[in-house]
């Protein structure tokens, strides 16, 4: 489980354990020796006080392992220091209810001898008054000495509106969004494990609002110290494309899914305001009909099935105060800052280009394309429009002209590289076919793209031509190639698998309407 396997015994983390205890022992004994009062007053019974005490004692391990089990699953001594405010109090809540609503139902079927349900009500309110409270009292004792050393700020610094932290951000996407992000005026923190190098945002690497930290996002530690005082969030990161999900399912759904969730709530415990997720318009796998945001999903793929699991997951955690934003991307083509050669308009010209072949596989298969530099577009859209247009929304990212058959592209393609010989080799196993509404982005944000594919096709032409990209074989440019290198295998080792699996399952098993979210169960 998640919260174990970062659960690290440190003296602080004992501390707080042994206190946690001691509030669930003392309230659990003073419940019991007030309802031994009441029931002396009432019999005066000698003999009462052996039967309570015994009732106490056969009690106790079991109470003790309930409830730290389920605090340590509530990310008590994990994330405990993340979670602020009303939600860490609804965190708290949650905790105490379900260590005495399994205690309760535990004594009820193992042979114990059960305590009177008075105690039970009576221990559990006092638990959680005690559990809150010194929460509380920490909470408050901090900022006092903040102020008495001269140092007034408290635990977590207030949202800066300006402040943005761009998760995953040397990627396709991120290259183009970070520059973006800067020539506006935001500062931006960018949260990123770097496996590319530095070279993808070369040209940002010292702008003075830019402050880079590398680690990987699973790294819950650093996610917090990243989120600090973050208005915005914008979650890039995850393996992406179906080719480098397929390597290692659990690895996919522990990037994918697991992160997302971890990332989200640590957002939300800090008083992020928003969260920008990217997804991918592969959630609609297979479909004849042209699809808007409510369609009816029918993902092909472990990568689709990863992002409709991470869309539920997020769309749970939002609230009013926390604004969460899904942009579904199109087939992403052109150039970056860490341009990508295992998409299908950058690959079929690099191999018109290089090798004048241009090979289509499943020719009458629909796609939405959108070029990398619209899609960074859509996301500072998404960052500074105002919070009723985008709040709790899911918008698709791409235009309708946009939708293709890979056969056109094929054609466009070689019309551009004329001498290229153009290949029709029938269908490949991919089952993806699927045109896309843009509507909602184009009216509700005023979005349009810039580029067109015949134009991206040029610019890609134009950099094997000139030597920007010197070979599109080599790893960098493809994410299911660089995942199999051995400098990038021991970046993305798994750490953890759980409950998200069987979320993945339930989005391979039937189609997901995004108005019928099933509850997330809490790890």
């Amino acid at each position: 489980m998640i919260h174990f396997k970062e659960l690290r015994f440190t003296a602080d983390v004992v501390l707080r354990i042994l206190a946690d205890q001691a509030m669930v022992l003392g309230s659990f004994a003073l419940a019991m020796i007030l309802h031994l009062v009441w029931a002396y007053s009432n019999s005066g019974d000698p003999r009462l006080l052996g039967a309570y005490a015994q009732i106490y004692l056969a009690n106790l391990p079991m109470l003790v392992g309930i409830s730290f089990v389920v605090f340590v699953l509530s990310g008590f001594y994990t994330r405990g220091r993340a979670y602020q405010g009303r939600y860490k109090m609804l965190i708290v809540t949650q905790a105490v209810a379900l260590t005495y609503l399994i205690f309760g139902f535990a004594v009820f079927m193992l042979p114990v001898v059960d305590p009177p349900r008075s105690v039970l009500f009576l221990s559990g309110f006092l638990t959680l008054a005690l559990t809150l409270g010194s929460r509380a009292w920490v909470y408050y004792w901090e900022r006092i000495e903040s102020n008495r050393r001269g140092k007034a700020s408290p635990p977590v610094a207030v949202a800066d509106e300006r402040i943005v932290l761009v998760i995953g951000g040397a990627g396709y996407i991120g290259s183009g969004l970070l520059p973006r992000l800067l020539e506006r005026g935001y500062k931006v923190r960018l949260l990123d494990l770097l496996m590319f190098g530095k070279e993808p945002i070369a040209h940002v690497l010292h702008h003075p609002n830019l402050e880079i930290i590398q680690a990987d996002f699973r790294q819950v530690d650093k996610v917090v110290e990243a989120m600090r005082g973050v208005d915005t969030v914008v979650h890039l990161g995850g393996l992406v494309g179906d080719p480098a999900c397929a390597l290692d399912e659990n690895l996919t759904i522990e990037i994918n899914l697991v992160a997302t969730r971890t990332i989200a709530e640590i957002a939300k415990g800090m008083h992020v305001r928003r969260f920008i997720f990217a997804s991918t318009c592969s959630v609609y796998g297979a479909s004849d009909l042209v699809l808007n945001e409510r369609s009816n999903l029918n993902p092909v793929s472990l990568y689709a099935r990863s992002k409709i699991a991470s869309e539920q997951v997020l769309h749970q955690l939002q609230s009013d105060d926390f604004s969460v934003v899904i942009l579904r991307f199109g087939t992403i083509y052109g150039l970056s800052g860490r341009t990508r050669f295992d998409l299908v308009v950058n690959l079929l010209t690099a191999k018109a280009v290089v090798e004048k072949k241009i090979t289509v596989f499943g020719g009458d298969q629909w796609r939405p394309f959108v070029h990398v530099d619209d899609a960074a577009n859509a996301v500072m859209m998404a960052v500074e429009a105002p919070k009723e247009l985008v709040h709790n929304e899911t918008f698709n990212v791409g235009s309708n002209e946009g939708n293709m058959t890979l056969g056109m592209v094929g054609e466009l393609v070689k019309k551009l590289v004329p001498d290229a010989e153009l290949i029709d080799s029938g269908r490949d196993g991919d089952r993806r076919n699927y045109r896309v509404d843009f509507s909602k982005i184009r009216n509700r944000l005023g979005f349009e793209p810039n580029w067109t594919v015949e134009q991206g096709i040029r610019q890609v032409i134009d950099a094997l031509r000139s030597g920007k990209v010197r070979d599109y074989r080599a790893p960098m440019y493809s994410n299911v190639k660089y995942l199999t290198e051995d400098v990038a295998s021991g970046s993305v080792k798994q750490y953890f698998l759980g409950w998200e699996k069987s979320l993945i399952e339930q989005a391979h098993a039937q189609n997901t309407q995004e108005e019928n979210l099933p509850v997330i169960p809490r790890a």
